[in-house]
């Protein structure tokens, strides 16, 4: 049996990215052969991430890049299991070395993106997350990514807490103006820039439920499409970005249409994640758990 030193150790957990204990027990089991070690740690990250892949991922952080020209960036959420994993600084720097990584290779999809040499590491996005993942013990994945890419105008990107990324490109106005924009955004939320890129089936939502509510209270019929219109028309206010009161207006009244205006700018597009939006979280019943166990 050969001899396991501390820095054997230390070598393949600087080369692999893994644990102290994890990289010991492979070069005990291989007798300290370092290569032989390393493929084996590569093969049971890459089993570990598969045995992890069925458990919901619905915390994590968003990264963000923008090139140095402003011209070229990009969001990704990454996901883990708990809030702990997603302040690790090892998790935080995937997210944003994705990020990276899709600003400047252009994935045509998140499939496309793990094959890919990941930005300042070694190693491809995939082989990565599965080193993370067996690093972390928890299941990590790439859950959705944009990029935007312009030559006439200029890109800018927020990020609220880690949990909220918005990169937003537009023209005319200076940086500042770009910086209140992604803010705004990520403060308001809203789901288009203009009415046009508001769902229909929402909008006939809106419509119906605002018919209803008239003619419960008595409204007469000749009426109800003009309330109709008129709640629609608040709904669209509330939802595009041109029709939102700007959040640092300081009359409380100027929407980013008239800001816009004023700076003789434009927002041409905009894309905002929210960690987590839509993925359903198991909800733990402890105690009925507890109480399940006591019957058994």
């Amino acid at each position: 049996m050969a001899e396991i030193t501390a820095s054997m150790v230390k070598e393949l957990r600087e080369a692999t990215g893994l644990a102290m204990m994890d990289c010991k027990k492979a070069l005990v089991e291989t007798n300290g052969d370092f290569k032989a070690a390393e493929e084996l740690l590569r093969i049971k990250s890459g089993a570990k991430a598969s045995k992890a892949a069925s458990r919901v991922a619905a915390e994590g952080v968003v990264g963000s890049y923008t090139a140095a020209d402003g011209k070229t960036g990009a969001v990704a959420e990454v996901n883990c299991e708990t809030d702990f994993v997603a302040k690790n600084d090892d998790f935080m720097a995937f997210a944003k070395n994705v990020a990276q990584t899709v600003a400047e290779k252009d994935p045509a999809d998140i499939a496309a993106l793990a094959d890919l040499p990941i930005a300042n590491g070694a190693g491809s996005v995939e082989e990565v997350r599965k080193a993370l993942i067996m690093k972390l013990g928890e299941n990590i994945t790439v859950r959705r990514i944009a990029r935007y890419a312009t030559t006439a105008g200029k890109l800018a990107s927020y990020l609220h807490g880690n949990k909220i990324g918005v990169l937003v490109e537009y023209t005319g106005g200076d940086e500042a103006l770009g910086k209140d924009l992604a803010m705004h955004i990520a403060a308001s939320k809203p789901k288009s820039i203009d009415a046009s890129g508001v769902n229909a089936e929402e909008i006939a939502t809106e419509r119906r439920i605002a018919i209803e509510k008239a003619r419960e209270a008595g409204k007469p019929d000749a009426m109800l499409e003009k309330i109709a219109d008129g709640t629609v028309q608040k709904f669209l206010k509330e939802v595009t970005l041109l029709g939102q009161v700007f959040v640092k207006a300081e009359d409380g009244k100027q929407t980013i249409e008239q800001l816009l205006k004023s700076k003789g700018a434009s927002v041409s597009a905009f894309q905002m994640f929210i960690v987590g939006e839509g993925i359903e979280k198991k909800v733990e019943d402890y105690a009925a758990e507890v109480a399940a166990a006591a019957k058994v």
